[in-house]
Protein backbone atom coordinates (compact mmCIF):
# COMPACT_ATOMS: atom_id res chain seq x y z
CA UNK A 1 0.00 0.00 0.00
CA UNK A 2 1.61 3.27 -0.86
CA UNK A 3 1.91 5.95 1.72
CA UNK A 4 1.49 9.44 1.62
CA UNK A 5 3.97 12.35 2.29
CA UNK A 6 4.57 14.15 5.58
CA UNK A 7 3.54 17.29 4.07
CA UNK A 8 2.33 20.47 5.10
CA UNK A 9 -1.28 19.88 5.11
CA UNK A 10 -0.50 16.45 7.49
CA UNK A 11 2.21 18.87 9.83
CA UNK A 12 -1.12 21.29 10.26
CA UNK A 13 -3.20 18.68 11.18
CA UNK A 14 -0.39 17.50 13.80
CA UNK A 15 0.18 20.60 15.45
CA UNK A 16 -3.49 20.68 16.18
CA UNK A 17 -3.05 17.75 18.27
CA UNK A 18 0.47 17.91 19.96
CA UNK A 19 1.21 21.42 19.82
CA UNK A 20 3.65 23.63 17.40
CA UNK A 21 6.93 22.81 19.53
CA UNK A 22 6.42 19.01 19.36
CA UNK A 23 7.61 20.12 15.27
CA UNK A 24 10.66 20.88 13.47
CA UNK A 25 11.51 21.55 10.20
CA UNK A 26 14.26 18.44 9.29
CA UNK A 27 17.90 19.05 10.26
CA UNK A 28 20.65 17.45 7.72
CA UNK A 29 21.95 15.42 10.54
CA UNK A 30 18.94 13.32 10.81
CA UNK A 31 19.12 12.58 7.35
CA UNK A 32 23.03 10.70 7.60
CA UNK A 33 23.92 7.53 8.59
CA UNK A 34 27.60 6.41 9.82
CA UNK A 35 28.63 4.75 6.42
CA UNK A 36 27.17 6.97 4.19
CA UNK A 37 25.54 3.98 2.07
CA UNK A 38 21.97 5.95 2.48
CA UNK A 39 20.88 9.55 1.98
CA UNK A 40 17.83 10.03 4.26
CA UNK A 41 14.45 12.03 3.24
CA UNK A 42 11.83 13.17 5.26
CA UNK A 43 8.85 15.86 5.25
CA UNK A 44 8.92 15.97 9.30
CA UNK A 45 10.61 16.08 12.51
CA UNK A 46 8.50 15.28 15.52
CA UNK A 47 10.30 15.65 18.93
CA UNK A 48 7.68 14.14 21.30
CA UNK A 49 8.20 14.60 25.05
CA UNK A 50 5.62 12.26 26.39
CA UNK A 51 4.39 8.94 25.71
CA UNK A 52 1.07 10.23 25.03
CA UNK A 53 2.99 12.88 22.76
CA UNK A 54 3.77 9.91 21.03
CA UNK A 55 0.38 8.12 21.19
CA UNK A 56 -0.76 11.16 19.04
CA UNK A 57 1.86 11.50 16.35
CA UNK A 58 1.27 7.41 15.32
CA UNK A 59 -2.22 7.87 15.61
CA UNK A 60 -2.08 11.24 13.60
CA UNK A 61 0.39 8.94 10.85
CA UNK A 62 -1.60 6.24 10.98
CA UNK A 63 -5.11 7.45 9.45
CA UNK A 64 -3.18 9.58 7.46
CA UNK A 65 -1.00 6.87 6.02
CA UNK A 66 2.26 8.46 6.45
CA UNK A 67 5.44 6.50 6.97
CA UNK A 68 7.19 6.71 10.09
CA UNK A 69 10.55 6.47 10.67
CA UNK A 70 11.50 6.41 14.19
CA UNK A 71 15.37 7.54 15.18
CA UNK A 72 17.53 7.46 18.44
CA UNK A 73 21.09 8.08 17.84
CA UNK A 74 21.97 7.66 14.53
CA UNK A 75 24.59 5.25 15.34
CA UNK A 76 22.77 2.34 13.56
CA UNK A 77 25.21 0.59 10.87
CA UNK A 78 22.13 -0.59 8.78
CA UNK A 79 20.30 2.13 7.72
CA UNK A 80 17.24 1.71 9.74
CA UNK A 81 17.15 4.93 10.63
CA UNK A 82 17.43 6.70 7.87
CA UNK A 83 14.93 6.12 4.58
CA UNK A 84 15.57 7.03 1.35
CA UNK A 85 12.75 8.90 -0.96
CA UNK A 86 10.93 6.56 -2.57
CA UNK A 87 7.59 5.92 -4.53
CA UNK A 88 6.44 3.68 -1.71
CA UNK A 89 7.07 5.86 1.15
CA UNK A 90 7.87 9.61 0.22
CA UNK A 91 8.80 12.04 2.45
CA UNK A 92 8.04 10.12 5.87
CA UNK A 93 7.48 11.49 9.18
CA UNK A 94 10.92 11.21 11.39
CA UNK A 95 10.21 10.97 15.35
CA UNK A 96 12.84 11.33 17.30
CA UNK A 97 13.02 10.50 21.05
CA UNK A 98 15.83 12.99 22.13
CA UNK A 99 13.76 14.47 24.21
CA UNK A 100 12.29 11.84 26.19
CA UNK A 101 15.75 11.55 28.50
CA UNK A 102 14.58 10.98 32.01
CA UNK A 103 15.07 8.08 34.35
CA UNK A 104 11.93 7.53 35.78
CA UNK A 105 13.41 5.33 38.70
CA UNK A 106 16.00 3.06 40.38
CA UNK A 107 15.58 0.13 42.36
CA UNK A 108 19.38 -1.35 43.59
CA UNK A 109 17.44 -3.40 45.96
CA UNK A 110 15.50 -5.17 42.71
CA UNK A 111 18.81 -4.67 40.31
CA UNK A 112 16.19 -2.21 38.00
CA UNK A 113 16.52 1.16 36.75
CA UNK A 114 13.84 2.63 34.60
CA UNK A 115 14.96 4.78 31.94
CA UNK A 116 13.04 6.60 28.74
CA UNK A 117 13.77 5.81 25.14
CA UNK A 118 16.06 8.58 24.24
CA UNK A 119 18.23 8.31 27.67
CA UNK A 120 22.16 7.99 26.08
CA UNK A 121 23.50 4.80 26.80
CA UNK A 122 26.51 6.20 29.13
CA UNK A 123 23.97 8.48 31.06
CA UNK A 124 21.78 5.42 31.62
CA UNK A 125 25.20 3.89 32.73
CA UNK A 126 26.99 6.72 34.86
CA UNK A 127 22.42 6.49 36.93
CA UNK A 128 23.33 2.79 37.41
CA UNK A 129 26.76 3.66 38.82
CA UNK A 130 25.18 6.27 41.17
CA UNK A 131 22.99 3.72 42.54
CA UNK A 132 26.49 1.57 43.08
CA UNK A 133 25.26 -0.86 40.38
CA UNK A 134 26.18 -1.55 36.98
CA UNK A 135 24.10 -1.32 33.76
CA UNK A 136 26.42 -3.88 31.77
CA UNK A 137 25.70 -2.93 27.86
CA UNK A 138 28.67 -1.24 26.42
CA UNK A 139 29.78 -0.17 22.64
CA UNK A 140 32.09 1.82 21.05
CA UNK A 141 28.52 4.41 20.56
CA UNK A 142 27.49 4.67 24.56
CA UNK A 143 28.01 8.23 24.13
CA UNK A 144 25.43 8.87 21.93
CA UNK A 145 23.19 5.96 21.16
CA UNK A 146 19.68 6.36 22.62
CA UNK A 147 18.44 3.02 24.91
CA UNK A 148 15.87 2.87 22.96
CA UNK A 149 17.65 2.64 19.62
CA UNK A 150 19.51 0.00 21.51
CA UNK A 151 16.81 -2.30 22.60
CA UNK A 152 14.92 -1.60 19.26
CA UNK A 153 18.46 -3.62 17.32
CA UNK A 154 19.20 -5.86 20.19
CA UNK A 155 22.47 -4.18 20.64
CA UNK A 156 25.90 -6.53 21.93
CA UNK A 157 28.60 -4.85 22.76
CA UNK A 158 32.11 -6.06 24.54
CA UNK A 159 29.73 -7.44 27.90
CA UNK A 160 27.62 -9.87 25.90
CA UNK A 161 29.56 -13.02 27.29
CA UNK A 162 28.80 -12.52 31.28
CA UNK A 163 25.66 -10.20 30.92
CA UNK A 164 24.00 -11.00 27.31
CA UNK A 165 22.24 -8.65 24.63
CA UNK A 166 19.91 -5.74 25.10
CA UNK A 167 17.15 -8.33 24.98
CA UNK A 168 18.06 -10.35 27.80
CA UNK A 169 19.05 -7.08 29.91
CA UNK A 170 14.95 -5.96 29.71
CA UNK A 171 12.35 -6.50 31.95
CA UNK A 172 9.79 -4.85 30.47
CA UNK A 173 8.97 -2.31 27.71
CA UNK A 174 6.31 1.09 27.47
CA UNK A 175 5.77 1.23 23.74
CA UNK A 176 3.58 2.87 21.44
CA UNK A 177 1.89 0.21 18.56
CA UNK A 178 1.43 1.22 15.25
CA UNK A 179 -2.15 2.16 15.77
CA UNK A 180 -1.05 4.65 18.56
CA UNK A 181 -2.09 2.59 21.48
CA UNK A 182 -0.10 2.72 24.52
CA UNK A 183 1.33 -0.80 25.80
CA UNK A 184 1.81 -0.16 29.15
CA UNK A 185 4.33 -3.47 29.59
CA UNK A 186 7.23 -1.16 32.13
CA UNK A 187 6.92 -3.85 34.96
CA UNK A 188 9.93 -5.33 36.91
CA UNK A 189 9.13 -8.83 37.53
CA UNK A 190 11.78 -11.44 36.53
CA UNK A 191 9.06 -13.98 35.73
CA UNK A 192 5.82 -12.79 34.09
CA UNK A 193 4.50 -16.31 32.25
CA UNK A 194 1.18 -14.77 30.87
CA UNK A 195 1.00 -14.94 27.06
CA UNK A 196 3.21 -13.74 23.85
CA UNK A 197 6.37 -11.98 25.09
CA UNK A 198 5.89 -8.64 23.33
CA UNK A 199 9.38 -7.70 25.09
CA UNK A 200 10.80 -9.46 23.07
CA UNK A 201 9.16 -8.94 19.95
CA UNK A 202 10.06 -5.36 20.03
CA UNK A 203 13.38 -5.53 20.47
CA UNK A 204 15.27 -6.36 17.66
CA UNK A 205 12.68 -5.36 15.50
CA UNK A 206 14.31 -1.68 14.49
CA UNK A 207 11.02 0.23 14.91
CA UNK A 208 9.28 -1.89 12.67
CA UNK A 209 6.40 -2.58 14.90
CA UNK A 210 6.32 0.00 17.01
CA UNK A 211 8.28 2.48 19.11
CA UNK A 212 9.68 1.74 22.49
CA UNK A 213 9.70 4.50 24.75
CA UNK A 214 10.40 3.36 28.14
CA UNK A 215 12.35 0.43 29.58
CA UNK A 216 12.81 -1.39 33.01
CA UNK A 217 16.62 -2.76 32.77
CA UNK A 218 18.23 -5.21 34.38
CA UNK A 219 21.24 -3.91 36.63
CA UNK A 220 24.07 -5.98 38.14
CA UNK A 221 26.38 -5.29 40.90
CA UNK A 222 29.56 -3.36 40.32
CA UNK A 223 32.81 -6.07 40.42
CA UNK A 224 34.50 -5.26 43.24
CA UNK A 225 37.82 -5.96 41.41
CA UNK A 226 38.43 -5.83 37.68
CA UNK A 227 41.11 -7.12 35.65
CA UNK A 228 42.44 -6.57 32.29
CA UNK A 229 45.13 -8.31 30.11
CA UNK A 230 46.05 -8.15 26.58
CA UNK A 231 47.62 -12.27 25.73
CA UNK A 232 49.44 -12.77 22.57
CA UNK A 233 47.88 -16.26 20.93
CA UNK A 234 49.58 -18.21 17.93
CA UNK A 235 45.91 -18.11 16.31
CA UNK A 236 42.58 -18.23 16.65
CA UNK A 237 42.16 -21.82 17.56
CA UNK A 238 44.47 -21.41 20.72
CA UNK A 239 42.22 -18.03 21.51
CA UNK A 240 39.64 -20.47 21.55
CA UNK A 241 40.97 -22.63 23.88
CA UNK A 242 41.89 -20.18 25.72
CA UNK A 243 38.64 -19.01 26.54
CA UNK A 244 37.71 -22.45 27.41
CA UNK A 245 40.59 -22.80 30.11
CA UNK A 246 39.27 -19.11 31.26
CA UNK A 247 35.98 -20.04 31.89
CA UNK A 248 36.69 -23.51 33.24
CA UNK A 249 38.93 -21.45 35.90
CA UNK A 250 37.14 -18.70 36.32
CA UNK A 251 33.30 -19.18 35.88
CA UNK A 252 30.94 -16.64 35.00
CA UNK A 253 33.54 -14.34 36.09
CA UNK A 254 35.07 -13.64 31.94
CA UNK A 255 33.23 -10.50 31.10
CA UNK A 256 35.02 -9.62 27.52
CA UNK A 257 37.19 -11.49 25.44
CA UNK A 258 37.93 -10.02 22.56
CA UNK A 259 39.70 -11.15 19.40
CA UNK A 260 42.48 -8.59 17.31
CA UNK A 261 44.47 -9.39 14.32
CA UNK A 262 47.56 -8.18 13.24
CA UNK A 263 45.75 -6.24 10.20
CA UNK A 264 43.70 -3.74 12.98
CA UNK A 265 47.12 -3.10 14.53
CA UNK A 266 48.72 -1.93 11.46
CA UNK A 267 45.95 0.21 10.57
CA UNK A 268 46.08 2.03 14.29
CA UNK A 269 49.37 2.72 13.56
CA UNK A 270 49.09 4.03 10.26
CA UNK A 271 46.02 6.19 11.20
CA UNK A 272 46.00 6.77 14.78
CA UNK A 273 50.51 6.80 15.38
CA UNK A 274 50.05 8.59 18.83
CA UNK A 275 47.58 5.54 20.36
CA UNK A 276 49.93 3.51 22.29
CA UNK A 277 49.73 0.16 21.75
CA UNK A 278 50.36 -2.76 24.48
CA UNK A 279 53.20 -4.79 22.51
CA UNK A 280 56.34 -3.45 20.39
CA UNK A 281 55.96 -5.81 18.28
CA UNK A 282 52.70 -6.67 16.73
CA UNK A 283 51.56 -9.93 17.46
CA UNK A 284 49.50 -11.65 14.29
CA UNK A 285 47.17 -12.21 16.84
CA UNK A 286 45.91 -11.14 20.54
CA UNK A 287 42.74 -11.24 22.70
CA UNK A 288 41.71 -8.64 25.09
CA UNK A 289 40.35 -10.63 28.57
CA UNK A 290 38.71 -8.78 31.56
CA UNK A 291 37.22 -10.30 34.56
CA UNK A 292 34.90 -9.12 37.42
CA UNK A 293 35.69 -10.96 40.51
CA UNK A 294 34.03 -10.55 43.93
CA UNK A 295 35.80 -8.43 47.18
CA UNK A 296 38.99 -10.17 48.14
CA UNK A 297 39.98 -11.73 45.15
CA UNK A 298 42.78 -10.58 43.38
CA UNK A 299 42.47 -9.91 39.96
CA UNK A 300 46.01 -9.37 38.70
CA UNK A 301 47.09 -13.35 40.50
CA UNK A 302 43.93 -14.75 38.87
CA UNK A 303 45.15 -13.42 35.36
CA UNK A 304 48.50 -14.52 36.19
CA UNK A 305 47.86 -18.06 37.20
CA UNK A 306 45.42 -18.38 33.86
CA UNK A 307 48.93 -16.80 32.02
CA UNK A 308 51.00 -19.19 33.38
CA UNK A 309 48.76 -22.62 32.56
CA UNK A 310 47.62 -21.53 29.25
CA UNK A 311 51.41 -21.11 28.40
CA UNK A 312 52.15 -24.40 29.74
CA UNK A 313 50.00 -25.40 27.29
CA UNK A 314 51.36 -23.58 24.66
CA UNK A 315 47.99 -21.10 24.01
CA UNK A 316 50.10 -17.67 25.11
CA UNK A 317 53.02 -16.55 24.34
CA UNK A 318 53.27 -13.33 25.47
CA UNK A 319 51.05 -10.67 27.68
CA UNK A 320 50.45 -7.88 29.80
CA UNK A 321 48.00 -7.86 32.88
CA UNK A 322 47.32 -4.25 33.51
CA UNK A 323 48.87 -3.28 36.70
CA UNK A 324 46.11 0.16 37.21
CA UNK A 325 43.84 1.99 35.71
CA UNK A 326 45.86 3.50 32.69
CA UNK A 327 47.42 0.62 31.80
CA UNK A 328 44.00 -0.98 31.55
CA UNK A 329 42.56 1.91 29.14
CA UNK A 330 45.95 1.74 26.97
CA UNK A 331 44.58 -1.45 26.40
CA UNK A 332 40.60 -0.97 25.78
CA UNK A 333 41.82 1.96 23.71
CA UNK A 334 43.48 -0.02 20.96
CA UNK A 335 40.42 -2.48 20.78
CA UNK A 336 38.00 0.61 20.89
CA UNK A 337 39.90 2.36 18.43
CA UNK A 338 40.15 0.04 15.65
CA UNK A 339 36.73 0.91 14.08
CA UNK A 340 37.86 4.48 13.95
CA UNK A 341 41.17 3.34 12.22
CA UNK A 342 38.74 0.98 9.81
CA UNK A 343 36.76 4.10 8.87
CA UNK A 344 40.04 6.37 8.28
CA UNK A 345 41.39 3.78 5.98
CA UNK A 346 38.25 3.20 4.33
CA UNK A 347 36.46 -0.50 3.87
CA UNK A 348 35.20 -1.94 0.82
CA UNK A 349 32.96 -4.23 2.70
CA UNK A 350 31.96 -4.72 6.35
CA UNK A 351 30.27 -7.83 7.89
CA UNK A 352 29.02 -8.21 11.17
CA UNK A 353 28.69 -12.26 11.41
CA UNK A 354 28.25 -14.93 14.33
CA UNK A 355 29.16 -18.22 14.24
CA UNK A 356 29.03 -21.49 16.34
CA UNK A 357 31.96 -21.08 18.41
CA UNK A 358 33.55 -24.35 17.75
CA UNK A 359 33.40 -22.57 13.94
CA UNK A 360 35.09 -19.31 14.02
CA UNK A 361 39.00 -21.03 13.50
CA UNK A 362 37.49 -22.84 11.00
CA UNK A 363 36.05 -20.02 9.48
CA UNK A 364 38.58 -17.67 9.62
CA UNK A 365 41.16 -20.28 7.71
CA UNK A 366 39.01 -20.25 4.78
CA UNK A 367 37.60 -17.49 3.85
CA UNK A 368 41.04 -15.83 2.71
CA UNK A 369 41.06 -18.26 0.20
CA UNK A 370 37.58 -17.18 -1.08
CA UNK A 371 38.00 -13.83 -0.79
CA UNK A 372 41.45 -13.99 -3.22
CA UNK A 373 39.60 -15.93 -5.89
CA UNK A 374 37.29 -12.49 -6.56
CA UNK A 375 40.04 -9.62 -5.36
CA UNK A 376 43.33 -8.73 -4.19
CA UNK A 377 42.58 -7.21 -0.28
CA UNK A 378 43.51 -6.98 2.60
CA UNK A 379 41.16 -8.18 5.83
CA UNK A 380 40.74 -7.55 9.26
CA UNK A 381 38.99 -9.57 11.17
CA UNK A 382 38.34 -8.44 14.91
CA UNK A 383 35.25 -9.23 17.19
CA UNK A 384 34.03 -10.57 20.18
CA UNK A 385 34.70 -14.23 20.35
CA UNK A 386 33.38 -14.90 23.80
CA UNK A 387 29.99 -15.11 22.22
CA UNK A 388 30.84 -15.48 18.12
CA UNK A 389 30.57 -12.00 16.85
CA UNK A 390 33.37 -11.17 14.18
CA UNK A 391 33.64 -8.25 12.52
CA UNK A 392 35.12 -9.67 9.24
CA UNK A 393 35.94 -6.22 6.92
CA UNK A 394 37.97 -6.41 3.55
CA UNK A 395 39.86 -3.47 2.42
CA UNK A 396 42.10 -1.97 -0.21
CA UNK A 397 45.81 -3.10 -1.08
CA UNK A 398 48.48 -0.23 -0.44
CA UNK A 399 48.31 2.30 -3.62
CA UNK A 400 44.34 1.47 -4.42
CA UNK A 401 40.83 2.75 -3.09
CA UNK A 402 37.43 1.16 -2.38
CA UNK A 403 36.43 2.92 -5.51
CA UNK A 404 38.39 0.09 -7.19
CA UNK A 405 36.69 -2.40 -5.98
CA UNK A 406 32.90 -1.39 -7.07
CA UNK A 407 32.52 -4.41 -8.68
CA UNK A 408 33.88 -7.17 -6.65
CA UNK A 409 32.21 -5.48 -3.53
CA UNK A 410 28.98 -7.95 -3.58
CA UNK A 411 30.80 -10.43 -4.46
CA UNK A 412 32.86 -10.42 -1.65
CA UNK A 413 29.85 -10.24 0.68
CA UNK A 414 28.24 -12.73 -1.10
CA UNK A 415 31.48 -14.82 -0.14
CA UNK A 416 31.44 -13.94 3.42
CA UNK A 417 27.75 -14.89 3.92
CA UNK A 418 27.75 -18.25 1.87
CA UNK A 419 30.74 -19.40 4.18
CA UNK A 420 28.91 -18.28 6.89
CA UNK A 421 25.64 -20.05 6.14
CA UNK A 422 27.45 -23.01 5.01
CA UNK A 423 28.86 -22.95 8.79
CA UNK A 424 25.00 -22.39 10.41
CA UNK A 425 25.82 -19.00 11.36
CA UNK A 426 24.01 -15.55 11.21
CA UNK A 427 24.67 -12.60 8.31
CA UNK A 428 23.72 -10.33 11.20
CA UNK A 429 25.30 -10.74 14.67
CA UNK A 430 24.76 -7.13 16.56
CA UNK A 431 23.94 -4.64 13.85
CA UNK A 432 20.80 -5.74 12.77
CA UNK A 433 18.99 -5.84 9.34
CA UNK A 434 17.92 -2.24 8.38
CA UNK A 435 17.82 -1.10 5.30
CA UNK A 436 21.65 -2.43 4.38
CA UNK A 437 20.17 -6.00 4.75
CA UNK A 438 17.22 -6.32 3.58
CA UNK A 439 17.85 -8.77 0.35
CA UNK A 440 20.53 -10.79 2.39
CA UNK A 441 18.11 -11.17 4.64
CA UNK A 442 15.63 -12.95 2.04
CA UNK A 443 18.67 -15.07 0.63
CA UNK A 444 19.85 -16.64 3.75
CA UNK A 445 16.64 -16.16 6.06
CA UNK A 446 14.34 -19.11 6.97
CA UNK A 447 11.15 -18.93 4.48
CA UNK A 448 8.95 -20.10 7.50
CA UNK A 449 10.86 -17.72 9.87
CA UNK A 450 10.32 -14.67 6.97
CA UNK A 451 6.72 -15.91 6.51
CA UNK A 452 6.07 -16.01 9.96
CA UNK A 453 7.31 -12.40 10.66
CA UNK A 454 5.75 -10.81 7.58
CA UNK A 455 2.31 -12.24 9.03
CA UNK A 456 3.40 -10.36 12.48
CA UNK A 457 4.15 -7.26 10.81
CA UNK A 458 0.86 -7.83 8.75
CA UNK A 459 -1.17 -8.07 12.09
CA UNK A 460 0.33 -5.22 14.02
CA UNK A 461 0.76 -2.78 11.30
CA UNK A 462 -1.43 -3.64 8.66
CA UNK A 463 -1.44 -0.07 7.07
CA UNK A 464 2.90 -0.30 6.92
CA UNK A 465 3.58 3.15 8.62
CA UNK A 466 6.20 2.10 10.87
CA UNK A 467 10.11 1.82 9.36
CA UNK A 468 9.07 0.98 5.88
CA UNK A 469 11.69 -0.76 3.80
CA UNK A 470 13.58 -1.26 7.41
CA UNK A 471 14.04 -5.39 8.07
CA UNK A 472 11.29 -6.54 5.60
CA UNK A 473 10.66 -5.15 2.21
CA UNK A 474 8.17 -2.58 2.10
Amino acid sequence: MKLKPADATFAAALETRVGKDVLRPVEPRYLDEPRGHYAGAAGLLALPRTVEDVSAIIKAAAGARVGVIPYGGGTGLVGAQVAPEAAECPSPLILSMERMTAIRGIFPEENVLIAEAGAILADVQAAARDADRLFPLSLAAEGSARIGGNLSTNAGGVNVLRYGTARELCLGLEAVLPDGSIWHGLRRLRKDNTGYDLRDLLCGAEGTLGVITAAALKLSPIPAEIGTAALVVPDPRAALDLLSLARDRLGEMVSTFELIHRQGLEFLSEKLPELRQPFAEQPEWQVLIEIGLARGMDPVAALADLFEEAAERELVSDGIIAQSEAQRMDIWNVRENIPEANRLIGAIASHDIALPLSRVPEFIDRMPQRAAAIADVRINCFGHLGDGNLHYNFFPVPGRTRADYADRKQALTEAVHDLVAEMDGSISAEHGIGRLKVGELERYGDPVKLAAMRAIKAALDPVGIMNPGAVLRA
